[in-house]
């Protein structure tokens, strides 16, 4: 069964809808992006790791897809992303470390 996940580069709906109905919040919340993003020195692939990390720790599916895609767009290998998911193991789980990495090969399959 193909995934219904958006693959690099094209945004869910769902995003998109929020972006229309509510363009301040909207606004406001990229330039807060932008501004962490700015605040210090980790380069856009580390940057893009880390926020997949904290994603797969969170256990937020729709996160963990759009950090993968993003992950991707940094130029961030399969391999290192999986390794990401695996290092959430200890932390996490095996269950839980199971369904994110089935999150992460929505996207990279």
């Amino acid at each position: 069964m193909a995934s219904k996940t958006p693959g690099p580069g094209k945004l869910p709906g769902r995003y998109l809808k929020f972006q229309k109905r509510h363009p301040k919040v909207f606004k406001a919340y990229e330039a807060l992006g932008q501004a962490t993003t700015e605040a210090g020195p980790l380069t856009d692939k580390v940057r893009a790791l880390v926020k997949l990390a904290l994603a797969i720790g969170a256990r937020l599916e729709g996160a963990v897809h759009s950090h993968t895609r993003r992950a991707i767009e940094a130029g961030c290998s399969s391999d290192e992303i999986r390794h990401v998911v695996l290092l959430a193991t200890p932390t996490i789980g095996f269950p839980a470390m199971m369904a994110t990495l089935s999150w992460v090969e929505d996207v990279i399959s």
